[in-house]
């Protein structure tokens, strides 16, 4: 399952992108491809668990 705060954008403020980058909603800041990889729960990572961003989210909403 994909992190539900991991969105992908072409470009922002009339920048375009070359390929789509991983941005995350709960920072408001593009990631980098590393973070991205937990976010897609790559390579046995799983961002319910690796992912110190959505924990704190998560944790502070009381979800």
């Amino acid at each position: 399952m994909v992190c539900p705060y991991l969105e992908y954008s072409d470009g922002t403020d009339g920048t375009a992108f070359d390929e789509p980058r991983a941005f995350c909603t709960v920072i408001d800041e593009f990631v980098q491809p590393m973070r991205a990889d937990i976010c897609n729960d790559r390579y046995e990572l799983n961002h319910e668990r690796d992912c110190e961003i959505y924990r704190e989210h998560v944790d502070g909403d009381g979800k």
